[in-house]
């Protein structure tokens, strides 16, 4: 196997560091807690393939001498949570494994990202002992303050834990997809072996325009922050002008509240209204309230500020396997898949993500790659046919729509065809497309919206005709029945355990699923952490294609790893980092990688486009 090659070993570890109160895993991301002055080593467990667990404790430059003895350049990395332990070899003893498995990742990918995946958890579950708690006095007390017979105590516990994560992969490692095993490592390299720079002065300037741009919104107004944040004066303030103050049911509490949250109706409704100084008002609470842009500003200095000498790294947190459907996340409380892209300041944060001197960052998007798998697994060729053709699908919906040639289509028209050919995919109504349409600022009348809402419908009937079979499947799932789902060979319904199987293998799971009779006959909910979530065929559908969807894209990117340094993935893209002098060549090489196709997924009709600048935010 991958991990267990000839000549290739697995070394299994796990670091024990200084933490107390204040700094710990609990208080601090990695990424700060590993370049912290403060962070220090106690000791480290480690075992290479079976052999017995060793455990070694000493300052720096005694344990960069023992670690420097193993062969890493021929081995894999063990760990569970190897972003951490990962981070440590690489960040503080410059040492580079072959590659990183990580039971921690693979336990989500198993078991769901509902259930429980501390090491704690999963020796339980497999019963395969304890975890020790022999450390719990050990909060801040540093090295050299341990007694030999303490640190003797520490070592045992590390061995342990060490023991317990080997245990776990030979169990969970023997019935996991290679294919995910690699992904698993491609995903920890990122974060672990930075490669990406930040642009420290840019971001410096983006910090403090954002600044800038709330004084001038409360300057715009005459009103203090104070006085725009309460939320009784701003009530007042309201009333002052004439409004009527929106107002809302509390759930917690029951009571009448104001509707000031930005996901509001009412608060929204004065982002709009027509009183020139209304709209002011609220659009200076928003921007005030806010602090998501700045946050997020100074974390990224603060990251390039803890960086190497003259390495303002950004080791990019991908987590794995992030949600029910296998997509992947933002982790180290930076989400990458959510930078802005639009607004005053745009593109700040994606254009301080720089390649280093000498190369380029290349990025390539799979085009409306979730619509051609829903067009592709129902069976809808027309669609199916028009995507693969290079046809504009949204022009084409939106002259059936309007009635209108595609040619004479308007721009306007067309957002309403993308909207629906996006939206209306997965079984939106009527009242919801009107939503959607109106967060981009395009008013639409209900019964407009049921006229779309149905022409997509008629249109594309075995769209349709999928939910319908999701529907069936929901049942099926609930009774224990075999079924079948979609494009044969594709998806496999698994009763037994409440779950789709995926082209790669993993499970997609629903559990404790259960039907409920509602006013509109079953109703169909499963148990997350959250509590019951309602399942139904649209939402099946939407959760298969995305998974789909996140499948094609992830053996994609393996293909591309195989040639060039893959150093970030956000939704349906992949960037790389490249010497300059190779651009031409790497961007036609990754524009092939997505457009190729696993066996499985024959005659999807996908394309993609790339885009490539020395900073990240100038690929597009």
């Amino acid at each position: 196997m991958w991990w267990g090659d000839c000549g290739i070993n697995i070394i299994t570890l796990d670091f024990e560091t200084y933490y107390d109160k204040n700094f710990s895993l609990r208080k601090l991301t990695t990424e700060e807690y590993i370049r912290s002055l403060d962070f220090e080593v106690i000791g480290v467990g480690i075992k290479v393939n079976n052999g017995p667990t060793e455990w070694a404790s000493g300052d720096h430059e005694q344990m960069k001498e023992y670690l420097d003895g193993f062969d890493w350049e021929n081995s894999s990395l063990l760990c569970h949570n190897t972003m951490f332990d990962g981070a440590i070899l690489n960040w503080i003893y410059d040492i580079r494994p072959r590659a990183y498995l990580d039971t921690l990742c693979i336990a989500r990918a198993l078991h769901g990202v509902e259930a429980g995946g501390s090491l704690k958890a999963l020796a339980t579950r497999y019963g395969i002992g304890e975890k020790g708690t022999a450390v719990a006095d050990a909060i801040g007390v540093h090295r050299w303050e341990f007694t030999d017979e303490e640190l003797d105590l520490y070592g045992d516990y590390c061995i342990n834990d060490v023991e317990l994560t080997y245990d776990l992969f030979g169990l969970m490692g023997n019935t996991f997809p290679r294919t995910e095993l690699k992904i698993i490592d491609l995903t920890l390299k990122m974060f672990i072996e930075p490669i990406v720079e930040l642009d420290v002065p840019l971001l410096e300037e983006h910090l403090e325009d954002t600044k800038k741009l709330k004084e001038q919104l409360l300057d715009d107004v005459g009103v203090t922050k104070k006085d725009l944040m309460s939320n009784a004066k701003f009530a007042g303030l309201l009333k002052t002008l004439g409004v009527t103050v929106p107002m809302k049911v509390s759930p917690k509490t029951g009571k009448e509240t104001f509707a000031f949250a930005k996901t509001d109706q009412g608060f929204i409704d004065l982002l709009d209204h027509e009183d020139v100084m209304v709209h002011m008002l609220a659009h200076a609470r928003l921007g005030n309230k806010s602090t998501l842009e700045e946050t997020r500003t100074q974390r990224f200095i603060s990251i390039a500020g803890r960086g190497e000498q003259g390495k303002a790294w950004l080791p990019v947190p991908i987590k794995y396997y992030a949600a029910h459907t296998g997509r992947f996340g933002g982790d180290d409380k930076i989400n990458l898949q959510n930078l802005p892209s639009r607004g005053v300041n745009g593109k700040k944060l994606k254009r301080s993500m720089i390649a280093p001197k000498g190369y380029v960052i290349i990025d390539c998007d799979s085009s409306q790659i979730e619509a051609r798998v829903l067009a592709w697994l129902s069976g809808q060729d027309d669609l199916v046919q028009a995507f693969a053709d290079g046809e504009d699908v949204y022009k084409q919906m939106a002259a059936i729509i309007y009635g209108v040639a595609v040619e004479d289509v308007t721009k306007e028209q067309r957002f309403v065809g993308k909207t629906t050919i996006l939206g209306a995919g997965y079984g939106m109504g009527a009242i919801r497309f009107v939503d959607q349409l109106k967060t981009f600022g395009f008013e639409m009348g209900i019964d407009e919206a049921r006229r779309v809402i149905n022409v997509y419908r008629e249109t594309y009937y075995r769209i349709v005709g999928l939910w319908n079979d999701a529907k069936f499947t929901i049942q099926n799932l609930v009774d224990g029945n075999l079924t079948e789902l979609g494009r044969e060979g594709v998806l496999e319904v698994c009763p037994e355990l409440s779950a789709i199987k995926l082209p790669s293998g993993l499970l997609m799971r629903y559990d404790e699923l259960s039907a409920e009779q509602g006013e509109r006959g079953s109703e169909y909910t499963y148990k997350t952490r959250k509590g019951r979530t309602r399942l139904y065929g649209g939402k099946l559908i939407e959760n298969v294609c995305q998974a789909i969807a996140r499948c094609v894209i992830a053996e994609q990117m393996l293909k591309i790893s195989k040639q060039y340094k893959v150093v970030l993935t956000v939704h349906d893209s992949v960037a790389c980092c490249v010497l300059a002098e190779q651009e031409v060549e790497a961007r036609a090489y990754m524009e092939e990688c997505m457009r190729w196709l696993p066996v499985w997924a024959k005659g999807l009709p996908i394309d993609c486009e790339s885009g490539t600048g020395q900073a990240y935010g100038d690929c597009e």
